[in-house]
């Protein structure tokens, strides 16, 4: 599985939803601290893109040398529709300051100085530490995964039905009619939403993780052939 840093830093760099929560700016409406783009330095800091005119930009200026604290809260949605959607939600915390130059004009960059992370999703809860934060690596798949899983979901309902043959222990709660629904994926395998009148997740692991796209076709044809059979 992969470790609470990989899933909190795949999570930055993912296009899911982020919000800048910073002390004081209670007024502030939820798409003013939602940056437009963010990136991981090499350094694990995290940069954030805000118009300059946001309230972000004015908070992180007016501290000027003294530290700012905030915390990116980022929430994970399924692409497809399923109960219970929200698969997950992370929290890196730390010290807020501008960084004039990197940004076009009419935009400023924040650096976001990692102090603590936590992540809350389908695997469990877990702290990170902001050494584990910066050497994590980030999931291979996280740039095709929404399209991946709306592509199985709309295109392989009916082989990722056919999952059900590879349920082992939970083959006893699974009713016929219930649903089967992608619901994360990774490189190193895929996670299946069964809902009906009982609603639950069961995880098909890869026989080795993925690289890539070509690796992940051969696994999935992998795991399809096993369920048929």
């Amino acid at each position: 599985m992969p470790s609470a840093a990989e899933r909190t830093r795949t999570l930055v760099q993912s296009t899911c939803s982020a919000v800048l929560l910073i002390p004081g700016l209670d007024g502030a409406r939820p798409e003013q601290l939602a940056p437009e783009a963010r990136v991981v330095g090499p350094d694990g800091e995290v940069f954030l893109l805000f118009p300059a005119d946001s309230p972000a930009v004015r908070a992180a200026t007016h501290a000027q040398d003294d530290e700012l604290s905030a915390v990116l809260e980022l929430t994970d949605v399924a692409p497809v529709s399923v109960p219970h959607r929200i698969r997950g939600r992370a929290w890196v915390s730390g010290w807020l300051t501008c960084v004039p130059g990197l940004a076009e004009p009419g935009g400023m960059m924040l650096r976001l100085e990692v102090g603590e992370a936590s992540v809350d999703d389908l695997w469990g809860a877990e702290n990170v530490e902001p050494e584990e934060f910066t050497r994590a690596s980030v999931d291979p798949l996280v740039g095709h995964e929404t399209e991946l899983l709306q592509h199985l979901h709309s295109t392989h309902s009916e082989q990722v039905q056919g999952l059900c043959g590879l349920l082992g222990e939970k083959a006893e709660v699974y009713e016929n009619g219930q649903r089967a629904v992608p619901l994360a994926l990774d490189r190193f395998g895929l996670r299946v939403r069964f809902t009906g009148e009982r609603c639950f997740d069961v995880r098909f692991d890869f026989p080795s993780p993925v690289r890539d796209l070509t690796e992940l076709r051969r696994a999935m044809h992998t795991l399809f052939e096993a369920a048929s059979h």
